[in-house]
């Protein structure tokens, strides 16, 4: 009669977040100052997109403002808790561009976005993550005109209405 040798059981190996599928939901942050100097980051591989912090949930539950508070921190370095950080309670759903669709589950081709706006005093340096090659302050009406992403345009234009309301 054979005997089967107990088999050690594998540790879970964690995943990291970089191999996950996107969850589509995520917050844009559009930050600026009082004159409505607006942050715009261009995207690492992908020269000439510049757009304002962006970034998916980390979790099916992670509230809206903690994904704009964690996001702001990984993309500037900036601690969003430390200034204005207003919900628009605004959502936007846009199509995800074909050649990022590989990061999200099978057959997903759209997003939600949930957009905030974070105001600073000045327009203070950030630290950027490897997501971003170089940062620039702009007026806004620039800022706008520089990025590709409708959905980032109308958030930087509607600016000044929220701010006179």
């Amino acid at each position: 009669m054979a005997h089967s040798v107990p088999q050690p059981v594998p540790e879970p190996v964690a995943v990291p977040t970089s191999a996950r599928l996107k969850i589509p939901r995520s917050v844009l942050v559009v930050i600026h100052t009082p004159d409505l100097q607006v942050l715009m980051m261009e995207r690492s591989g992908w020269p000439g997109f510049w757009q304002s912090v962006t970034g998916s949930l980390d979790r099916e539950d992670e509230p809206w403002r903690e994904a704009a508070l964690r996001e702001v921190q990984e993309e500037t370095g900036l601690d969003a808790a430390r200034y204005t950080l207003a919900d628009w309670n605004l959502e936007q759903e846009f199509e995800i561009f074909v050649q990022h669709r590989h990061r999200y589950p099978g057959g997903v081709t759209r997003n939600l976005e949930h957009v905030f706006s974070l105001e600073l005093p000045e327009a203070l340096p950030v630290t950027l993550s490897s997501e971003h090659s170089r940062y620039r302050w702009l007026p806004w009406r620039d800022a706008a005109g520089l990025t590709i992403s409708w959905s980032n345009r109308d958030a930087i234009l509607a600016l000044e209405q929220r701010r006179s309301a």
